[in-house]
């Protein structure tokens, strides 16, 4: 509580203040906009996700080919291969399967296919046009996934009638 006395010395400290004039007028603080935390968490595990790709995976597009070879492949098998002249033992399909789902599923594959001796194998990941502005989730991972497997030689995208850019065939050691 402030008493009379202090009043009278505020009052008679102020006597005869005049208010300042301003030139400019007084600073606005910015107003933050607000952002839902769900799409927060989203852009966290995007970024985290783009953290984990090599430069070389990113940008995968719908119609893009995929083409990989390790040293060693020749031209040849390379070209072969993109022509499909492999006979293809096996295929498997990854169409509506999570990115999860997808993996387990093209490490069994492929270990199975490795463990049967079998040469070239055809992959179907469809070529993204349900994934909306995220691009083609699943052929960006199977890109990647096939790139990291030691037992994969080649792959290419296939021919049109087994898939065009919506699959792959893969050229394993045997």
């Amino acid at each position: 509580m402030i008493d009379d006395d202090d009043r009278e010395l505020f009052r008679a400290a102020v006597r005869g203040a005049r208010p300042l004039r301003q030139t400019r007028p007084a600073p606005q603080r910015a107003r933050l906009t607000a952002r839902a935390a769900s799409r927060r968490a989203d852009e966290r595990r995007v970024l985290l996700e783009s953290l984990g790709l090599d430069p070389e995976d990113l940008g995968v597009e719908t119609g893009e080919e995929l083409v990989y070879r390790r040293t060693g492949v020749s031209d040849a098998t390379l070209r072969r291969l993109r022509r499909g002249q492999h006979a293809r033992h096996e295929e498997l399909d990854l169409h509506g399967l999570t990115q999860a789902e997808a993996r387990l599923a093209l490490v069994e594959f492929l270990a199975d296919a490795v463990r049967r001796g079998l040469h070239c194998v055809r992959i179907v990941h469809g070529k993204g046009r349900g994934s909306g502005h995220r691009g083609p989730v699943l052929k960006a991972a199977v890109n990647r996934w096939l790139r990291r497997t030691a037992a994969v030689r080649a792959f290419c995208s296939a021919r049109p009638p087994d898939g065009g850019t919506g699959a792959v065939y893969v050229l394993l050691d045997t």
